[in-house]
């Protein structure tokens, strides 16, 4: 069915602040995820509601967070996000990140100690807004055999980058370091849909196209995307004396207790090295020459990063946002959550 986006933020934020969220926390976290819907990445949006609801009805998320900022350097500084809602922290700490590198060029915030932050795409946006340079990388469950291996080490451990043009588009690139995110698996379950063959392997480590007997997620381009996510943990867990690798929580182990997952946000400001002018006009530049290229067969134009999420945005905006009746029905209701994720293995339903 299809619902406004004011309606679905609506829905998610009453339920959050129903299982304990205060409101200021809970419109966050429900703005992100109305953000992820609306741009079709369905597998971060409304369908991560009840097990974020269940974690904070268990005081796995810290309602009450001591939240602190502190600059390390002239252009580097943590936040302590105090196992609050991953999406407070991680959009907290951009906005911190985005005023220091309006005054200093450049910024690098970790951000310490938060839950799940959802769409990455979401806090790379707040600094293209801004017209700077937006990255963001995190950690994650470890879900993810390495190249060679056998049993998983690593998560999806994803990467963001936005840009902004000059005539209000952005490139937005987000991307996990596996095929497919586990997100889009868990989305594929709630539709009852298979997964394309090379996304995961079951428990023999044999590529398997049912999202139920997924036991592993696998890295894209073999040993390039096992280094990919080598580096974000160590960028975003090990820099910030974080669990780092295997030693990261799962998300569904114990939901009475907080994550202590890392994310780092690397905010510039393009003035500091060319004409901010030039930079946003060749941003621009960039993404019609892209749609201005040849497709090849089969694809009726080249597009940029972040460019069909936005036409469907668009789309969506205007036609309303498909969700899947069951989340809507558990959106409506009295529930605040059903049991369904505690002490869960990490492939959850």
């Amino acid at each position: 069915m299809r619902i406004s986006r004011a309606e679905l933020k609506e829905l998610m934020k009453r339920k959050f602040c129903r299982a304990g969220l205060k409101d200021d926390h809970a419109d966050i976290v429900a703005d992100v995820l109305v953000h992820a819907d609306a741009r079709g990445v369905h597998s971060h949006g409304a369908m991560r509601v009840e097990y974020y609801a269940e974690r904070i009805s268990k005081g796995g998320t810290n309602t009450n967070p001591n939240f602190t900022f502190t600059k390390t350097g002239p252009c580097s500084a943590v936040f302590e996000g105090d196992n609050a809602a991953g999406h407070v922290g991680a959009k907290l700490g951009m906005d911190e990140a985005i005023k220091m590198a309006k005054e200093t060029g450049v910024a690098i915030v970790g951000v310490r100690s938060i839950g799940h932050s959802g769409a990455l795409s979401y806090y790379v946006q707040q600094a293209a807004r801004e017209k700077l340079i937006g990255i963001s990388l995190c950690q994650s469950d470890p879900m993810a055999v390495p190249y060679g291996g056998a049993e998983p080490f690593y998560g999806t451990h994803p990467i963001a980058l936005g840009a902004p043009g000059s005539d209000g588009r952005m490139i937005t690139i987000d991307m996990a370091t596996t095929i497919g995110a586990w997100g889009r698996i868990l989305h594929a379950r709630s539709k009852n849909e298979q997964i394309p063959d090379d996304w995961a392997v079951d428990e023999n480590g044999v590529p398997t196209t049912d999202p139920y007997k997924v036991n592993a997620l696998v890295h894209i381009a073999g040993a390039k995307g096992y280094g990919l996510a080598m580096m974000v943990d160590i960028l975003s867990g090990v820099l910030l004396g974080l669990p780092y690798g295997n030693k990261v929580t799962s998300m569904y182990h114990d939901l009475s207790e907080g994550r202590n997952l890392g994310q780092l946000h690397i905010v510039i400001d393009p003035a500091y090295f060319t004409s901010a002018e030039s930079f946003l006009q060749n941003i621009t530049n960039t993404m019609n020459d892209i749609n201005n290229l040849k497709p090849a067969t089969g694809f009726a134009q080249v597009m940029y990063p972040g460019q069909s999420s936005a036409s469907r945005e668009e789309a969506y905006e205007r036609d309303g946002i498909e969700i899947v009746d069951d989340i809507y029905n558990y959106l409506i209701s009295d529930v605040i959550h059903n049991n369904a994720y505690d002490n869960k293995g990490a492939f959850a339903k």
